[in-house]
């Protein structure tokens, strides 16, 4: 009864109904090509173009395509601040002009490349981290399996290493 009943699929039902308008454009597509073919009249040959081409009419002008309309300029915001060059102290150099190694400006570094870049709408993020989309399990549950997947290969391949390390070493 009520029981076997699966929730609707909201990603599904989009989909279908998107590839019936597809398939909906198509056939109107086809229809006006049909309406548009003309029938064809007797071709001429003509010596005058190259490999002697059949042309339909001599007298036909193709049309000339409307100018696409001018577009606004598109502009974006500047950081000024990250465009300006550094300027660097002297106490970043040694005696010798060599720059110090600096272990702090390394380690900042590493952890923004580890980090990644930020989300430009954290809204979005976190609703599909929750799981507000039907249909979808949450961002949650895929990490949790992706991670668990990744465990059980670690292990599997260390006992294999271990395995292959105890048959092909020599033992003394």
């Amino acid at each position: 009864m009520g029981l076997s009943k699966r929730k609707p699929d909201l990603i599904s039902d989009k989909a279908r109904s998107l590839n019936a308008e597809i398939a909906a454009l198509e056939a109107e597509i086809k229809k006006l090509d049909t309406q548009l073919a003309r029938p064809s009249g007797p071709k001429y040959r003509s010596t005058a173009t190259p490999g002697g081409a059949a042309s339909a009419r001599p007298a036909e002008k193709p049309v000339p395509a409307p100018p696409p309309p001018a577009a606004d300029p598109v502009f974006e915001e500047v950081n000024r601040a990250s465009l300006a060059p550094r300027v660097e102290a002297p106490e970043m150099f040694n005696e010798l002009g060599v720059r110090k190694y600096d272990l702090p400006a390394l380690w900042g570094r590493l952890r923004n490349h580890l980090r990644g870049p930020t989300t430009s709408n954290p809204r979005l993020v976190n609703y599909l981290a929750a799981g507000g989309v039907h249909g979808l399990r949450p961002l949650r549950y895929e990490k949790r399996v992706a991670r668990n997947r990744f465990i059980w290969l670690v292990v599997i391949v260390t006992i294999i290493l271990f395995g292959l390390f105890y048959v092909l070493l020599p033992r003394h």
